[in-house]
């Protein structure tokens, strides 16, 4: 017999009946805590509250509250009432979180004072909406303040059961490849999500967690362990502040934390010149951007030699898929990456699929349609299991050719490239839009980029692609310079041409030139935007 779909909110249940006296929730900026039974009454008590006030079952609710207590509080109440929660990330610029609103029509908005003013200084993109319910005081003037709400009773708010297709939440993508989607999370993926985070990592109730994606404390919780929110703006992993980072980790006592590479570069750099060291931090979880093997030497500066790393490959539509510790990373394979073997991200998790077809830049409906290659060649990533998500909203032309259909399901296209070698590790080599394609041959950024990146000099780098002067695509690579750089432009470049000209990878390419500052992501300051970078060199190069 199948097992039913259960609702995180089920799980979390569970766990603050086991667990009610003990700590859930520690805001570290303000030093406020819950425990596990005023955890679950509370949340009972806001969703009771959205549903005496309209807010039903399967109604889309857009979530815009900062991390906090509270944020676990509503979206706990949302997923027991049944309605999906919409999250959306405000550092993905105005013109995208307009479009993106638009694109999932929320029917409610949960929101701070200045998320309600914002809706109503742009009321087409929130035309969809029945009702706002303003998160803070406002002084009446943009609704009454649910953060004060009392209870009524002390009865518990009845756990809605999910069916096979009910949505649990909507993420959206970070928009590093185009405009940012959003990406149906049913409760099915929650819950394998959560199964791949207590089995495979080995996270339960005696841990303490300090996640730097608010979401994940919401999985925490679940397991029945502490989650310390800390003292950052999610949005801007890059901007943190190492003190306060590492003040919460140390007096909390804190044994496993999942975040951006962009936090721990940051973080691990400062705790190096200081000599800090952080002995009780057993697991770290590093995801969400390309982690550097200097941050990972870092770590193991930092932390005892019994603790683990993780750097887990995915995306938004799918996490995690692969895994691999970061000893192994150091060990063994960093030295075939700086030869341009490109980046392991690991073996596939229990549960996921991963296989490599020819790459195509059409739909492709059916699996019949895929040829699949052979352990190490280059080729496009499909993926497939529990943890894989199966649609965008309001999305059927992204949909279609994101996803593969086949006999037992669907295969989602990771928009990725990359390699299976012969023990059965992936290896990343860039994305499929970023791969350029001249007369004579496939260049791939990864492998390109890591032969440059060898220099002293050079902080990082990007392949792109220029037309020339007959039309014909030809590839180019970018440099960044380390900020201590103050030598000879033109020089360095010449001896980036001579180290490229040694290499079978790198040695066609012809164009090198050096811009200022890397066009990156704001949230984590990693992600390079190449194809701002190909209009800058297309200009540069064939004006």
């Amino acid at each position: 017999m199948q097992r039913r779909v259960q609702n995180i909110a089920e799980v979390f249940v569970e766990s603050a009946q086991k667990h009610a006296s003990k700590t859930a929730l520690i805001e570290a900026k303000s030093g406020a805590s819950i425990d596990f039974a005023a955890l679950n009454e509370r949340s009972d008590l806001y969703a009771r509250f959205f549903s005496e006030n309209g807010i039903q079952v399967k109604e889309p609710v857009m979530l815009m509250v900062r991390p906090s207590i509270d944020f676990i509080c509503l979206t706990l109440a949302l997923f027991k009432i049944g309605s999906p929660v919409i999250l959306i990330d405000p550092g993905m610029g105005l013109r995208n979180v307009l479009r993106s609103i638009r694109r999932v029509q929320p029917r409610y908005l949960i929101g701070i004072p200045k998320a309600i003013l914002f809706s109503k200084l742009f009321p087409s993109a929130f035309a969809s909406l029945k009702k706002t319910f303003c998160y803070g005081r406002s002084f009446g003037v943009l609704g009454k303040d649910i953060s004060r709400i009392q209870k009524k009773d002390n009865s518990r708010y009845p756990l809605y059961i999910p069916e096979d297709d009910d949505i649990a939440a909507i993420v959206f993508t970070t928009g590093s490849t185009g405009p940012p989607k959003g990406v149906r999370y049913d409760h099915s993926v929650l819950y394998a999500q959560l199964q791949l985070i207590q089995g495979y990592y080995q996270i339960n109730a005696e841990d303490i967690d300090q996640p730097a994606f608010p979401l994940f404390a919401l999985f925490s919780t679940a397991l029945g362990a502490c989650a310390v929110i800390p003292d950052l703006d999610p949005a801007r992993p890059a901007k943190v502040d190492p003190v306060k980072f590492i003040e919460s980790l140390q007096k909390y006592k804190v044994t496993y934390s999942f975040g951006s590479p962009a936090i721990w570069r940051v973080v691990s750099a400062y705790c190096v010149e200081t000599g800090v060291v952080l002995p009780a931090l057993d697991k770290v979880l590093m995801a969400g951007a390309p982690v550097s093997y200097t941050i990972l030497q870092s770590m193991r500066q930092i932390l005892s030699s019994e603790a683990k790393v993780y750097t887990p490959y995915g995306a938004t539509e799918g996490l995690p898929v692969c895994s691999i510790d970061y000893r192994e990373i150091l060990d063994e394979t960093t030295a075939i990456s700086r030869r341009g073997g490109g980046t392991c991200v690991g073996r596939a998790l229990p549960g996921v699929d991963v296989r490599i077809i020819a790459p195509s830049d059409e739909v492709l409906f059916d699996i019949a349609q895929c040829r699949f290659l052979e352990t190490g060649q280059v080729g496009e990533i499909i993926v497939k299991g529990g943890v894989v998500t199966k649609a965008y909203i309001n999305d059927t032309e992204e949909t279609l050719m994101a996803k593969i259909q086949d006999q037992s399901g669907f295969w989602h296209r990771m928009g990725d490239l990359g390699y299976i070698d012969d023990k059965k590790r992936l290896w990343f080599c860039g994305r499929k839009a970023h791969r350029v394609i001249s007369e004579e041959q496939v260049f791939f950024p990864i492998p390109c980029e890591a032969i440059v990146n060898e220099s002293k000099d050079v902080f990082r780098s990007a392949l792109v692609g220029v037309k020339n002067y007959d039309n014909k695509t030809e590839p180019a690579l970018i440099l960044e310079t380390e900020s201590s750089f103050s030598g000879d432009q033109g020089l360095l470049i010449r001896e980036i041409a001579a180290l490229a000209a040694k290499n079978e990878l790198t040695k066609d390419i012809r164009s090198f030139l050096i811009h200022p500052a890397f066009p990156v992501d704001i949230r984590h300051n990693a992600k390079i935007f190449r194809e701002k970078l190909s209009v800058w060199a297309q200009k540069k190069l064939y004006p």
